[in-house]
């Protein structure tokens, strides 16, 4: 599949996101309608939906799943953001982050090759568990920075890509997604996938990646963290 037609098709990318996000965290899976959940049982103990531009009553039946309890998390992935907003609010939920993005990239553009560390006081460490694949950069024995990657229906799916706050803008975030793109190339893999902080979507955008759509996560308490990090 092309990565135009990648793009177009956002309900099936968001189902591919949810198997590799679930699979790098070790979360449990489920569904609500048609639509994809996760019981985020390090986290909020609680369930989280997911849904792209569903209609006013799909809308309507997750939000009163998630307003059942004040830790669960109804997740829209739109390029129509005031609507979800205004449909939030219809509904009693709150908006909890809105500055997130899905991106994606065709995996034959990217380095399949182990990458250099900038500098010669770090070293970096890659590992597999559970078909996770980590990379994590060390200083001595603290960590700099740190990644993962879980191949789900010939996609990576990257998480928690963090370089710590003493180790920025040394190329560590480069260093890091190249070192996972390296690992994830151990499998038939075609594109790779990622929700994007704020912060990050403008590295994933120099290497590559492709933002499809905004993510607004929404819930009846006023707490949320962002998908890619929290």
């Amino acid at each position: 599949m092309s990565l135009d037609a990648m793009v177009e098709d956002t309900t099936h990318l968001l189902e591919v996101w949810v198997a590799g996000w679930a699979g790098c965290r070790g979360y449990e899976t489920g569904r609500e309608g048609r639509f994809p959940s996760v019981l985020r049982a390090d986290s909020t103990g609680d369930w989280e939906y997911f849904a792209h531009d569903p209609s006013d009553n799909e809308f309507s039946v997750l939000a009163a799943k998630t307003a059942e309890a004040p830790a669960r998390i109804l997740t829209i992935l739109t390029n129509d953001v005031d609507r979800y907003a205004r449909l939030a609010a219809r509904h009693g939920l709150n908006v909890t982050s809105q500055s997130q993005t899905m991106m994606v990239v065709d995996m034959e553009t990217q380095d399949a090759e182990d990458p250099w560390l900038p500098d010669d006081d770090l070293r970096w460490v890659p590992t597999t568990e559970g078909g996770v694949h980590h990379a994590v950069v060390y200083a001595g024995d603290q960590v700099a920075a740190s990644g993962r990657v879980f191949v789900a229906d010939h996609t990576a799916v990257f998480d928690k890509i963090v370089t710590e706050p003493g180790f920025q803008r040394r190329g560590l975030g480069s260093f890091v997604m190249r070192a996972l793109a390296a690992q994830a190339f151990e499998h038939d893999v075609e594109a790779g996938l990622l929700l994007a902080s704020l912060d990050g979507q403008q590295l994933y955008s120099h290497l590559g990646w492709t933002t499809v759509c905004h993510v607004l996560m929404l819930s009846s308490s006023h707490e949320g963290a962002d998908l890619s990090v929290g």
